[in-house]
């Protein structure tokens, strides 16, 4: 494909994740960035969100959401180029998933070789973290699964670091502005409406920075929607 004004827009994204990407339900469960980041797009680019409430890298396959993520990408390669984000952690790291690190890295390599098989290309992302502090410095309760996600990435796909993004950001604002963000009272993981369109854009820019080639792909940033910096 070419790498033209108008090839740039003609993207899409296909998101893969748990509810810390998949979209807010109608009921009181959780919320995340996913929708925020296909807002940002520019039509003729666009995109999918296929993350789940409860989804680990285990229970995505199982349940054939990872099936519907496969055929999108098989779909749509043919006339445009395809992201595949891949966001899992929070739920993989609980002890009754019974899904160790080193399973959790496998099924995260699995999954993004079998999105370049699909003629996609996959982004892994470093789970969003959780607004939870100790004092006034987040707790690093991902730290062990975004160094993992860092790792399977290696030097062979692309991947953005949203774990220190948002740490940073939450450590710069400190826990009464993170407690504006949350989806319910004492939700500090999910994201309220607001909260999806700040994380969504945050997102957006780190995919930027990582391949500015395809920036035309995105609206420019909204200036009173958030402000936040990446950090050192």
């Amino acid at each position: 494909m070419k790498n033209s004004a108008l090839d740039t827009k003609n993207i899409w994204f296909v998101l893969a994740g748990d509810s810390t990407t998949a979209n807010p339900p109608a009921d009181k469960g959780g919320g995340g960035w996913g929708r925020g980041l296909l807002r940002t797009l520019q039509s003729p680019a666009g995109g999918v969100n296929y993350a789940q409430n409860g989804a680990t890298t285990v229970s995505f396959r199982a349940d054939k959401h990872w099936e519907k993520v496969i055929s999108e990408t098989k779909k749509q390669s043919g006339s445009k180029l395809v992201y595949v984000t891949l966001q899992f952690g929070h739920n993989d790291q609980k002890k009754d998933k019974g899904i160790s690190l080193d399973a959790y890295k496998k099924n995260l390599r699995n999954m993004a070789q079998e999105v370049i098989q699909a003629k996609g290309k996959p982004i892994l992302v470093t789970p969003l973290t959780r607004r939870q502090f100790n004092g006034n410095t987040i707790s690093q309760s991902l730290k062990e699964e975004a160094a993992v996600t860092i790792e399977v990435a290696g030097k062979d796909h692309l991947y953005i670091d949203l774990n220190k993004a948002s740490t940073t950001y939450m450590n710069q604002i400190g826990p009464a502005n993170a407690e504006k963000y949350n989806r319910q009272k004492d939700d500090r993981t999910h994201l309220n409406p607001h909260g999806t369109e700040v994380f969504g854009r945050m997102v957006a820019d780190l995919i930027i920075a990582r391949i500015p080639e395809i920036a035309s792909a995105f609206n420019a940033i909204a200036s009173d929607t958030y402000i936040w910096t990446f950090g050192s």
